[in-house]
C-alpha cells in the first residue's frame, strides 16, 4: 500500500507543491518485525520499536512535541512517525499491524470502522477537540457567498466524505436555514489540493482544516464564509491517538508508555501555543509565519467518553452511523 503526503498549498509556480510519495509497507518493514525489540524489563515495554501513521495537522503537534522533548524516550519507547495525507488510508495499515498507531485519526472514521466491525479501534488518547478559527470555509472574492446559508447547492470540498465536516458544516448551516437538510453537495479533495480547487473554480468552497486555512488565505486572498469550529460543534472530538485492541491486548505495557508520554506533549500543546508553533514548520511543512497565525484546535489532557458520546449522538442524528455505539471502553486504561 501506497500512502501519500502532500505539502500545504501554494500557487502553482512554485516547485514546494510537489507530491511526496512514501511506500510505507517498505518503511514499516523496515522498522516492524525482527527490527522492533523486546524489553527484557517487566516493567518496561514490551515492544520499544513503534511505528506511528501522523498527519500533517495541527491536532498533532502533542506527538511532535513528545518527540522533539524525548518523552517517548523517558517510557523506554522508539517512535518512528510516518507522514500520511489522510487517517483513513493509514487504517488497513493499522488492521495489519504495519503500523501501530494512527495519530491524528479521524473520530468519525473510526466509529464507522467499528460499526461495521472492519476495526476495533481503542484510542492511546484524545488528539484535538474543535475550536474557533481551526477549521473553516473559504471562498473566492466576487463567489456571492458570503454567509453559511449562501452554501445551499454549492459544491464544497471537504477532505474525506461523510466525515467530520460535512457532519459540522451541515449541522451549522442548518441551525441557521431551519432546513432539514444543508443542500450542500460535497466533492472530496484532500486539504493540500483544496487551494488549486478552488483557484480553479472545480468548487464554490473548502472546509478547510489548519494549517491549510491560513495557508489559502494568504496565498490566494480567500475570505472565510462562516467559522466551522464554533456555535453547536464547539469542542467536539475530532481526532485522537489510536490502536486497536490487538496490540492493545499483546501489549499493554508499550500502549501505557505511549499514553503517559502523548498526555505529557498534549499537556505543554495545551499550556503555550508557542510551544505548538515551534514543531508545526518540522511536520506541517509551513513557514513560522503561518504557524504564528494558524487557529489551533484544543489540546485535551484528560480523555473522555462524555465527549465521545456527544460525538457519536450527533452522527446518529445525521445517519452516519445505524445506531449510537457504546463507547465504554473506546480509550485505553490498562496500567503498566
Amino acid at each position: 500500500m501506497r500512502i501519500s503526503l502532500q505539502l500545504p498549498y501554494v500557487t502553482g509556480k512554485s516547485v514546494a507543491c510537489t507530491l511526496v510519495a512514501l511506500s510505507l509497507v517498505g518503511a514499516v518493514t523496515g522498522c516492524g518485525g525482527q527490527s522492533s525489540s523486546s524489553s527484557g524489563d517487566k516493567n518496561g515495554p514490551e515492544k520499544q520499536t513503534i511505528t506511528v501513521a501522523g498527519l500533517p495537522l495541527a491536532d498533532v503537534a502533542g506527538l511532535h512535541i513528545a518527540q522533539q522533548r524525548k518523552l517517548f524516550a523517558e517510557e523506554g519507547l522508539t517512535v518512528r512517525i510516518q507522514p500520511v495525507q489522510q487517517s483513513i488510508q493509514a487504517l488497513p495499515a493499522l488492521a495489519k499491524g504495519q503500523v501501530d498507531v494512527v495519530a491524528g485519526a479521524n473520530y468519525v472514521t473510526l466509529l464507522q470502522a467499528q460499526e461495521k466491525g472492519t476495526l476495533s479501534p481503542v484510542a492511546l488518547a484524545d488528539g484535538a477537540t474543535l475550536s474557533r478559527r481551526m477549521m473553516g470555509v473559504l471562498a473566492m472574492p466576487g463567489s456571492g457567498i458570503d454567509k453559511a446559508e449562501d452554501l445551499r447547492g454549492k459544491k464544497v470540498a471537504v477532505n474525506i466524505l461523510h466525515n467530520i465536516q460535512s457532519l459540522t458544516l451541515d449541522t451549522v448551516v442548518t441551525d441557521r436555514t431551519g432546513d432539514e437538510r444543508s443542500g450542500i453537495a460535497y466533492r472530496q479533495i484532500p486539504f493540500p489540493q483544496m487551494g488549486v480547487a478552488l483557484e480553479k473554480g472545480q468548487v464554490d468552497a473548502a472546509h478547510v482544516a489548519e494549517p491549510f486555512l491560513t495557508d489559502i488565505k494568504r496565498k490566494l486572498g480567500a475570505r472565510l464564509v462562516t467559522d466551522g469550529g464554533g456555535g453547536q460543534v464547539a469542542g467536539l472530538p475530532i481526532s485522537g491517538y489510536v490502536t486497536t485492541r490487538k496490540f492493545a491486548d499483546k501489549y499493554p505495557r508499550t500502549s501505557a508508555a505511549f499514553q503517559r508520554a502523548v498526555a505529557k506533549g498534549q499537556k505543554i500543546a495545551a499550556a503555550d501555543r508557542a510551544d505548538v508553533e515551534k514543531v508545526l514548520p518540522g511536520y506541517a511543512r509551513i513557514d513560522a509565519k503561518t504557524a504564528s497565525r494558524i487557529g489551533l484546535p484544543g489540546y485535551p489532557v484528560a480523555n473522555s467518553e462524555k465527549r465521545i458520546g456527544r460525538l457519536s449522538a450527533l452522527m446518529k442524528d445525521a445517519g452516519l452511523l445505524k445506531k449510537e455505539p457504546r463507547t465504554g471502553g473506546f480509550f485505553f486504561t490498562g496500567k503498566s
